[in-house]
């Protein structure tokens, strides 16, 4: 039998994805998700880095994530009981009628608690990425996305009082609708935000876990794209803003909003990706296979294809999750290919950092593929006065590592690595975003388009070379960078870094930001697969206090 779901370019594919993922959180043999453990494994390893991320951003008092948190404590509910919409149950399985946010014991409307832990874990952009990206079907559409989402089917768990294995199975879920959606189609092509294929999967697992049929996940699929498509521009300007880290969030939201009122009666647009109005069809049309209409019945039928087939992988190992990356710090993560690159220059040159001030370097050169050199090398970025323009920023990023590995030098001459070089919150924060070294060492240093030869390469790895000079003339060339720290094919090449360790040292770092002991919460966050129902239903029921204000 297949563990692959094969929903053709002819079929509706929402319907498709809705029955899928009902299947998929089923238990019947032959539907049901049965994945391997080491998926699982990766799994719950992406939701511990996502719930690090988002606690210590809310615990030093980032904007968006505080704002929403506090907008989500004013939309409290009973405790527990039935919920219900407009008097009628939403969900008939439902045995609380909302679920908490992060460091807290209320329970508020489920899409409020949503949008603000997924903008928790978003904010410092540090969390999980995928590049969408699978050559065996020749589906390397490259879309971005993140690790977003996994307030949605945690909240579905709790809502249902499920266990951790039941939530676990809802991320892998939600994780590979958006990671095939980003194979399938880029988004980024047409200005529009990588974050409709998180939406897209959010309204189809969480209708899955919730008991809604396949029609109204279809409905609320079809809303989603109908109503609610943010574009690029949230991430554009001159320096960017909360928006740029909260839109999965705010996607997310009306994404459980369209499950509810679908659930509740509401008919939303039906077979959304054939669509000829909708974003997929109205940028691309027709599949390719399908562009010469004749007249034919058959012909005609598949001129109203969707642009793209889509592959959903049911049991095995063979899951998009596997090819999704890790940030291994606070960065972009288009700049890991020059950050690996910089680690391994001044560990076999050790001299470049004989002077604190970075004098002994003349200059740094980067070399990189698009889109990382459109993205992060923005003219307007090479000044970044804002902590999210700056973490999109090629030459503050590198300059930022280069400056702490010069102070590190002056500590320690043993190796620098991820745990020694890891960029934090602190490094972006006003006086990091002014200090004087990183200053002088981005005027020393240019960022280059590499052209064909690494656009080439691209989305299989991040293809990235960066070159210092000395102040003797002597040049030193990283040679091409294509799978870094934190890359899923990171084993494959000569940077092979231990990754288990260094997230370990991730989340102690960013941990302690929020906890004086965060042990606890990341072995409670580690183990979500063995969590019973009642730990489920507290497993955000943590001290956390906002610290302050984080400029």
């Amino acid at each position: 039998m297949s563990t692959v779901t094969h929903l053709p370019a002819s079929s509706n594919q929402a319907l498709g994805i809705a029955q899928f993922a009902i299947d998929f959180m089923s238990d019947e043999p032959g539907k049901r998700g049965e994945p391997d453990a080491s998926v699982l494994d990766r799994v719950n390893l992406f939701f511990t880095d996502a719930c690090i991320c988002g606690v210590s951003a809310i615990a030093m008092g980032t904007n968006a994530p505080v704002l929403l948190r506090n907008e989500a404590l004013q939309y409290a509910t009973p405790n527990r009981g039935y919920g219900t919409l407009g008097g009628v149950p939403w969900a008939p399985h439902a045995v609380r009628t909302g679920v908490p946010v992060f460091g807290s014991n209320i329970d508020v409307q489920v899409e409020k608690a949503i949008v603000a832990n997924c903008a928790a874990v978003r904010e410092w952009d540090s969390n999980g990425t995928n590049f969408g990206y699978n050559p065996s079907r020749s589906q390397t559409a490259g879309e971005f996305g993140h690790n977003d989402f996994y307030a949605v089917p945690l909240a579905a768990a709790q809502l249902r009082g499920k266990d951790g294995a039941f939530a676990l199975k809802g991320m892998l879920l939600l994780d590979e609708i958006r990671g095939r959606l980003a194979e399938a189609f880029s988004l980024k092509s047409y200005k529009v935000d990588h974050v409709v294929h998180g939406a897209i999967g959010s309204a189809a697992t969480f209708g899955a876990m919730m008991g809604a049929t396949a029609e109204q996940i279809e409905s609320a699929i079809g809303m989603v794209v109908a109503h609610y498509i943010p574009f690029r521009a949230i991430r554009a300007g001159k320096q960017l803003s909360d928006s740029k880290g909260a839109s999965a969030a705010i996607s997310t939201e009306a994404a459980i909003l369209s499950v509810k009122r679908s659930m509740a009666g509401f008919l939303g647009p039906r077979d959304i990706f054939r669509n000829p109005e909708a974003i997929f069809r109205i940028f691309e049309g027709p599949g390719q296979m399908f562009q010469k209409v004749g007249s034919s019945k058959a012909n005609t039928q598949k001129a109203d294809a969707s642009p793209f087939d889509l592959f959903l992988s049911r049991a095995g190992s063979d899951f998009s999750v596997m090819g999704m990356h890790f940030k291994l710090g606070l960065y972009e993560h288009q700049s890991a290919g020059a950050l690996q690159g910089l680690i391994n220059i001044v560990n076999a040159h050790p001299h470049l950092l004989d002077d604190q001030t970075g004098d002994a370097i003349r200059s740094i050169m980067v070399r990189a593929y698009e889109p990382a050199f459109g993205i992060i090398g923005d003219p307007a970025k090479r000044d970044p006065k804002t902590r999210q323009s700056a973490d999109h920023s090629m030459l503050y990023l590198v300059c930022t590592m280069l400056r702490k590995a010069l102070e590190a030098r002056v500590v320690s001459k043993k190796p620098l690595g991820w745990k020694e070089l890891i960029l934090t919150p602190h490094d972006f924060d006003p006086t990091a975003l002014k200090h004087p070294v990183t200053r002088q060492l981005m005027e020393k240093m240019t960022f280059e388009h590499g052209g064909s030869e690494y656009d080439a390469k691209y989305p299989d790895g991040i293809p990235t070379s960066i070159v210092f000079t000395d102040e003797q003339g002597q040049v030193f060339d990283s040679g091409l960078v294509m799978y870094p720290g934190g890359h899923a094919r990171n084993a494959m090449g000569p940077d092979k870094v231990n990754l288990q360790d260094i997230l370990d040292n991730k989340f102690r770092v960013l941990g302690s930001l929020a906890f004086a002991d965060p042990k606890p919460v990341i072995k409670r966050l580690s183990n979500l697969g063995k969590c019973s129902s009642r730990e489920i239903s507290t497993l955000l029921d943590f001290p956390l206090t906002v610290q302050g204000k984080f400029d």
